[in-house]
């Protein structure tokens, strides 16, 4: 009865081809975007570990100086007579024609080469020559060494020779950290104190800061799977629901059950490969469209480069193909048991849905109330990432299988507050259609609470970021030169024109084996009048031109739970915790006379001015010394350009939440479509006792308007609470600080006027059918009762 029974099943989709695309579009677009956010981040995997060998070496060990500062020359010579088999590498950054690239210089002769290491990057045959990625090579251009383009290469980096790299940087003599070679000679004298040998990590320091990052984007994707499960969730449960007759047929015409449940397997099987296909397809697109922003972001943020080509990795199409047939599994389980618990002689009754639909709440209700619980749980006891992921999914989940109850409530009380007969027939009419509609206007509730809290999220971001940057980018210019001869030139100039200088100094260092920059502060009322300073102990501000400790930001603080008081790896006491938004790294501030003394070959190029004229002075210095444009930045210009780089951070959550809301509305379109023609038995009384086809159209669409109404109205506080976490737990725990929270009640409405649009517009669609129905359809309603 194989043959029989799949005609028979199949039959069930031709006659309803509405519900057929209902399944297939869901889980297509659940599938592509939940592909497009992994192909983003396989790329971006992809390019890390290209770079990794030469930028984390591997697994090897690594050796630094304790207090962060470079290693010389001789001191790498004298590690190398006691026996130790070190090599040197030099990293830094070159910049040129508004540029930079990051430079990386070795010693092929000393370099390990364990499994894994061995590549034609670590092989330099010419010492004089620079291996770079083709489209840098403009960048070295004015440059007196020899370049190689190599394909191979990330964008953004180079490689060579750590003696042409030393003067490409102009740092002779600097070493910024020794690979070890994982084989030592026996009885090695013990290492000087001032040196730290760091363990295997196995990840680079770009993978290990932008794993927040992907996390996100992940979280967004499985987010984004969710919505479109629902719509599979409804597609299949109303098939079910509607083919309880061709079940009873085939089992009284003895087909076993177990047979009848393999062929729906298969045939749902045979939908998710179709629909699976479909979806990675689109999510390749999806991804190509998005991936130059994820780009430009991971550069902005963590100077990170991948590369702008996509690839079709198995990594990604795989997984793409794996969760949607996972999808349709999960959707179809409680089907496939309401199947095997069903009795042979079953009736196809056309309520079945009402009839277990205040059973099937109280469930759903019931399993919310579990995830509600256990966010409260985690939202106390919880730590890490996961945690915070976690909890946005308990309270994400809980919201929506909530969402049923909720609107049965609010409808049954509309009803009870009617007073004519239509009002109250149209209220139990939309509680009776709330089952077929409920998985949909779940997928509504997320897309929407999505909106609100990533919209919170980012604007709050904003407002907090634009005042961030009126007080930490306060001098009118920035002078940034080349040499320190041409910088004390310039500056005895300028203290002779009565201006403020004020020196940017600066190096690079390893706390808590995560990269940090050290700066030397001027005293100076600036920095006292405007630092965003959030906790410090008193007089902040005396005792850190006093040289008594440091100044932190506030990543640097969370990660290693450091508090006013507590003592630094480097020996500086912690005076005080800054605000540092959209800095990946740690920042540690002591006092200039401090950082001179400590790093007496740092001599400062980079300089911020205080005048009363700052067009004038700029146009004077460019005159004078013929400074170019990146030499001298006015503080509009940067302010502009660090909000840019802002708002393409957020550009791609923004397109994902936009695509869910989509898929949000094509939900609600699609449900309606396929409920159209089970309505018939339901409208065709009213229509007969008088009411105009007509009006029972725009009684639907007002059904679909209000329904879509109260779905907003509960999204707004699932939404605020979703902001309340991303930026209270999420964000600390991805970025390393917290943001306040602000609400914008203008974009709330923006966001509810958008989704009562959507509402209007799928529902014009079944009710122009619905008006347009012939009146021998609703006739003939009357002739099949039982």
């Amino acid at each position: 009865m194989t043959r029989p029974g799949l005609m028979a099943l199949m039959s069930h989709w031709r006659r309803n081809p509405w519900q057929l695309a209902t399944l297939i579009a869901g889980l297509a677009l659940a599938t592509a975007l939940w592909c497009g956010v992994q192909a983003i981040n396989a790329e971006a995997r992809a390019s890390y570990d290209r770079a990794s060998d030469i930028l984390a070496s591997g697994d090897l060990e690594q050796m630094r100086k304790r207090d962060g500062t470079t290693i010389s020359t001789d001191e790498y010579v004298s590690l190398r007579r006691m026996g130790w088999q070190v090599s040197p590498v030099l990293e830094g950054n070159f910049t040129a024609g508004g540029q930079t690239v990051r430079m990386i210089g070795i010693e092929p002769m000393t370099m390990p080469r364990p499994v894994g290491f061995e590549s034609t990057e670590t092989t330099i045959e010419d010492a004089s020559r620079l291996r770079v990625h083709p489209d840098d090579l403009a960048i070295f251009a004015n440059i007196d060494v020899e370049v190689q383009g190599d394909a191979g290469r990330s964008r953004g980096t180079a490689l060579g020779d750590i003696s042409t790299v030393q003067q490409v940087l102009e740092a002779p003599d600097q070493i910024t950290r020794l690979i070890v070679d994982p084989v030592q000679p026996i009885g090695l004298p013990p290492l000087p104190e001032q040196y730290v040998v760091e363990g295997r990590t196995g990840q680079n320091d770009v993978a290990r800061l932008t794993r927040s990052f992907h996390l996100n984007l992940t979280a967004f994707g499985l987010l984004s799977f969710a919505v479109g499960l629902f719509i599979v969730y409804g597609a299949v449960g109303l098939a079910f629901e509607q083919r309880r007759g061709v079940f009873r047929t085939l089992r009284a015409m003895g087909m076993p059950l177990r047979h009848l449940m393999i062929l729906l397997a298969l045939e749902l099987g045979v939908f998710a490969l179709v629909a699976g296909g479909l979806g990675v397809a689109l999510g390749y697109f999806i991804a190509a469209a998005l991936l130059p922003d994820v780009a430009a972001t991971l550069r902005g943020l963590y100077g990170a480069d991948i590369s702008g080509q996509l690839r079709l990795r198995p990594s990604w199409w795989l997984s793409g193909l794996g969760m949607a047939f996972a999808g349709t599994g999960v959707a179809a389980v409680a089907a496939l048991i309401k199947l095997a618990r069903m009795p042979l002689l079953s009736f196809n009754h056309p309520r079945a849905m009402s009839m277990h639909a205040l059973a099937s709440g109280r469930w759903l209700a019931g399993v919310a109330m579990l995830l509600l619980a256990a966010g409260v749980v985690m939202s106390i006891w919880g730590q890490g990432l996961i945690a915070g992921f976690s909890l946005l999914a308990c309270l994400l989940l809980g919201a929506a299988f909530c969402l049923p109850l909720f609107l049965a409530l609010a409808l049954e009380g509309a009803g009870r507050l009617s007073k004519g007969v239509l009002a109250q027939w149209f209220w139990a009419d939309s509680r009776q259609q709330l089952p077929g509609l409920s998985m949909a206007l779940m997928a509504l509730l997320l897309a929407m609470a999505a909106n609100i809290g990533v919209s919170t999220m980012v604007s709050s971001f904003r407002l907090t970021f634009t005042g961030y940057l009126d007080q930490r980018l306060s001098s009118e210019l920035y002078l940034r030169l080349a040499t320190p001869q041409e910088a004390n030139v310039i500056v005895a100039d300028l203290a002779a024109r009565g201006v403020t200088v004020l020196p940017i100094m600066s190096v690079d260092a390893r706390i808590a084996r995560l990269p940090a920059e050290i700066y030397g502060l001027r005293d100076d009322a600036t920095y006292r009048e405007n630092w965003p300073v959030l906790h410090s102990v008193p007089d902040v501000w005396d005792r850190l031109a006093a040289g008594e400790g440091a100044l932190i930001n506030e990543q640097l603080a969370r990660r290693n739970d450091l508090h006013p008081g507590d003592m630094l790896a480097t020996g500086d006491r912690v005076l005080g915790v800054y605000s540092d938004y959209g800095n990946s790294e740690g920042q540690v501030i002591i006092a200039e006379a401090a950082f001179s003394q400590r790093y007496p070959q740092k001599q400062a190029t980079h300089f911020g001015l205080r005048t009363d004229d700052p067009v004038g002075l700029a146009a004077d210095l460019r005159a004078e010394y013929d400074l170019t444009g990146e030499a001298l930045i006015d503080q509009k210009q940067l302010k502009a350009f660090s909000l840019s780089v802002f708002e393409r951070t957020f550009s791609v959550t923004s397109a994902l939440n936009l695509l869910t809301l989509s898929v949000a509305g094509l939900a609600i379109l699609i449900s309606l479509l396929t409920l159209a023609t089970l309505r018939l038995p339901q409208l065709a009384p009213v229509w007969a006792l008088g009411l105009t086809r007509r009006h029972l159209a725009f009684l639907e669409v007002l059904r679909a308007l209000c329904l879509a109404l109260v779905t907003g109205i509960f999204a707004i506080p699932l939404g605020l609470a979703l902001a309340w976490v991303l930026l209270a737990v999420v964000n600390v725990e991805a970025f390393g600080w917290r943001l306040p929270m602000f609400l914008f009640p203008a974009e709330y409405l923006q966001l509810g006027a958008l989704t009562l649009l959507a509402a209007l517009l799928a529902a014009v669609w079944p009710a122009i059918r619905l008006a347009r129905t012939p009146p021998d359809k609703l006739l003939r309603v009357f002739s099949n009762e039982r």
